[in-house]
């Protein structure tokens, strides 16, 4: 119903936040990583809205960023995902955070969420793994799962790096992350991408 609504912060509470337009108090309800964001009560800010109607409720969720958006929107398809759900998942969890979990299937860390169990973690997974792209750092547009095992060169020797990373603690999330972060070459071998890919995650 609502793209979005832009007013004045008239209150904050821990998880909404009440947005006055046009003389109107808007009371949206937001992820914790939103509040820990938004400036003072007063000032004038752009919320992306995605309207809940029940047969018993009638609420409203906003975002800073339409991505932010766009993640919750695919997170609600999923089955006995629903809106309070997604947004708790989104408040125990980065919207990149989120993205390279699912991406890599990093199950355990998705249901590190409150009200996400290991069956939910794993269903988020199946359903959007290849839903969820990977922003580029460049442009505002995603790489799919399929984008990125094209780009990358020595396909293999990226698995066995990512493989090589988890062995040594990391999560897989944090693995795809730190591969992708680097120039990767025909030629190169595992050790080689692995060490590079150790770098950045030590800076």
């Amino acid at each position: 119903m609502y793209a979005y609504i832009k007013g004045e912060i008239a209150d904050i509470a821990e998880d909404m936040l009440v947005l006055e337009c046009n003389n109107i108090g808007y009371n949206i309800r937001v992820p914790s990583s939103v509040i820990q964001r938004l400036p003072a009560v007063g000032t004038t800010i752009k919320i992306y809205t995605y309207t809940s109607v029940r047969e018993d409720a009638f609420q409203l969720f906003g975002f800073l960023s339409k991505d932010d958006l766009d993640i919750y929107k695919k997170l609600i398809t999923v089955n006995s995902i629903g809106p309070k759900g997604a947004l708790g998942l989104m408040s125990a969890m980065s919207t990149d955070d989120l993205r390279f979990a699912i991406i890599s299937g990093d199950a355990k860390t998705i249901a590190k969420a409150p009200g996400i169990g290991k069956k939910s973690a794993e269903r988020i997974i199946l359903d959007l793994r290849d839903k969820i792209g990977l922003q580029t750092d460049s442009q505002n547009s995603e790489l799919s799962v399929s984008d990125i095992a094209e780009n990358m060169a020595a396909k293999n020797e990226v698995n066995e790096a990512i493989e090589a990373m988890t062995a040594l603690g990391y999560s897989p999330a944090e693995a795809v992350k730190a591969v992708r972060q680097i120039t990767i070459t025909d030629g190169m071998d595992a050790g080689e991408i692995l060490k590079l890919a150790l770098k950045t995650v030590m800076r």
